[in-house]
């Protein structure tokens, strides 16, 4: 059940994040933070849940979550108030190896202990 539930948390949270990157900028839920700390975060987030939802294939999860990075900075060219940054992809590429790293890390130290 918990499995599960990790499953639909990480699709949503893409599809927020995915509507969060496209939808127009008076539209776009923010945060009282720095953005590049939303984008890390937000990735970071991604990577762990995908992680935990699918530990046995971690090369897809990597595939995933940098390719939705790149691709959802990419789709901002093509939004009339948005804008793309390679700063930002960094950003989000960043935040999706951290959470992959450490919840590959943890996950593996776990198992290691029992």
């Amino acid at each position: 059940m918990l499995k599960k539930f990790i499953t639909i948390a990480a699709w949503a949270l893409l599809a927020f994040i995915t509507y969060a990157t496209l939808s127009p900028i008076q539209a776009r839920p923010t945060l009282p933070i720095p953005s590049s700390v939303e984008h890390f975060a937000a990735f970071a987030t991604l990577g762990g849940l995908f992680c935990l939802a699918y530990p046995k294939h971690i090369i897809s999860v990597c595939a995933l979550v940098f390719g939705s990075a790149a691709l959802l900075e990419v789709a901002q060219l093509f939004t009339p108030d948005r804008h793309a940054h390679f700063a930002d992809a960094m950003q989000k590429l960043a935040g999706g190896t951290f959470g992959i790293i450490i919840l590959t890390t943890v996950r593996r130290l776990v198992f290691s202990i029992r």
